[in-house]
């Protein structure tokens, strides 16, 4: 357990000895000073300062600059100033500069050791606070965002120019393709990123109440209202608000969001007092709103005010070469929180895996591997440990046999991926998996070759080359 460090800087020896004893019995690490320049000296170093108390009037200069001194070493250094000459003005000064509290002198000891404990949980707070938004800035980082086929990486190229901008964003894409990980992404990657981050699905809350969701209501402004609430807009004020599933708002609504968007304001439920919020806005849906708005269930001009930058995010059967990767990260993922060892999967289930749909796109492949990870616990993944639906995409179509287009039609990007498969596993077996060899059959560089079964997380189907769904 971490020990604060106290400094106490006072040119009264008896005050100095006084709370050094109380500081002391308090299980802190006590320093102290009577001048600025010895307090100076004993701040150095690597060991930063938790509290300092410091007196207003020192011999060798003003303990509020010394503040500023001390918060340039250590920004996160709680201050409490003392001063026998109380004024509001310095009290204000102190506060500006940014002390925790100002204390009168003579002060009542209960009461000091009362705000010390206070400025010490503030601390912890700011460093908690500090280091959650550092992990969230990490978590949601472009790089994190798991994928290297064009798709993807045409949409990262297009949230990356745009994260910067407080114009309205529209993502569109289907169910589980990962609409509000983008918007998180641009979020923590803009100017507003020390601002909130607010989302809201607009079409699970019933129409009736999602007013007082998004906007708020006063005290009685209907029954069950027993006490004024925050909106989503308000709450999201200096951030950004995601309105998810945009295409579920009622005509009523759509209204009134049109208003707040170009307006910056809203009343609240029951309320004659507009609120005014400086929010970036990033909507999402899974439906065409092009079509909505045709069919009259989307008003065009609300349609025009979110679709300002556009974000179409593919689906899962759209970036397949993706798949090998999405799988090593969830199971690494998985096999980490839930204490399992999987840990790869066989050519023929990666197969298996590439020519499945995945109707539920990234969504359905994580719960998936999670699924995997639980009941296979540990080793490779097989076909026989895939479920039924997911075996069925085992075939693939040759080279020498002609494929039939079915009346249904065809994924042409799908069957493409799955030829290519099927002529690189028939070179490899050709020549007993020599890449060398198989470059040589294939007619290309053996570093493309190379590269193309790592993407795709090609491996023998005997075993003896085990699959590492990391590498």
């Amino acid at each position: 357990m971490k020990i604060n460090r106290a400094l106490i800087l006072d040119d009264e020896s008896t005050l100095r000895t006084a709370l050094f004893r109380v500081l002391d019995k308090k299980g802190l690490k006590v320093i102290t000073a009577h001048r600025i320049e010895e307090a100076k000296v004993l701040c150095q170093g690597d060991t930063p300062v938790d509290l300092a108390i410091v007196d207003l009037n020192l011999p060798d200069g003003d303990g509020i600059e010394f503040m500023s001194y001390l918060k340039g070493l250590s920004p996160s250094t709680q201050v409490i100033i003392l001063t026998g000459h109380g004024t509001i003005e310095s009290a204000i000064r102190a506060t500006q500069k940014g002390a925790f509290h100002f204390v009168t002198k003579p002060f009542n000891l209960d009461e000091l050791l009362s705000l010390i404990d206070k400025a010490l949980t503030h601390k912890q707070l700011q460093q908690e606070n500090q280091q959650l938004r550092q992990e969230l800035n990490k978590k949601y980082n472009f790089s994190q965002i798991i994928g290297s086929s064009p798709e993807i990486q045409s949409v990262l190229k297009l949230v990356e120019r745009v994260a910067d901008s407080d114009s309205t964003v529209m993502i569109t894409g289907e169910s589980g393709t990962g609409k509000e990980l983008i918007a998180r992404a641009i979020h923590y990657n803009s100017p507003r990123r020390s601002g909130p981050f607010v989302a809201i699905n607009c079409g699970a809350i019933p129409s009736e109440l999602l007013e007082s969701e998004l906007f708020g209501h006063i005290k009685g402004a209907f029954t069950g209202a027993i006490s004024n609430r925050l909106g989503r807009f308000e709450m999201a004020d200096e951030g950004t608000l995601f309105l998810d599933e945009i295409g579920d708002l009622s005509p009523s609504m759509q209204v009134k969001i049109l208003r707040a968007l170009q307006e910056r304001c809203f009343e609240p439920v029951g309320s004659t007092k507009t609120v005014q919020v400086n929010v970036k806005v990033i909507a999402a849906t899974n439906i065409n709103l092009e079509e909505a708005v045709e069919n009259g269930n989307f008003r065009e001009d609300l349609y025009y005010r979110l679709n300002v930058i556009p974000v179409i995010l593919p689906a899962l059967r759209e970036r397949k070469s993706d798949i090998p990767q999405l799988f090593g990260h969830f199971v690494e993922s998985f096999s980490k929180s839930k204490g399992r060892g999987l840990n790869g999967i066989s050519a023929e289930a990666m197969e298996c895996l590439m020519n499945y749909a995945w109707p539920g796109n990234i969504r359905e492949l994580e719960n998936f591997v999670e699924r995997m990870t639980i009941l296979k616990g540990h080793g490779q993944l097989e076909v026989s440990d895939l479920p039924e639906k997911y075996r069925s995409g085992k075939l693939v179509h040759r080279p020498a046999e002609p494929m039939d287009i079915p009346e249904s039609g065809l994924d042409f990007n799908s069957a493409v991926d799955a030829f290519e498969n099927s002529i690189i596993l028939k070179a490899l077996e050709k020549t007993g998996w020599n890449r060398n060899q198989a470059a040589m059959l294939l007619k290309l560089n053996r570093t493309t070759l190379v590269e193309k079964i790592k993407k795709k997380g090609l491996r023998p189907a005997n075993g003896e080359e085990a699959f590492d769904a990391f590498n």
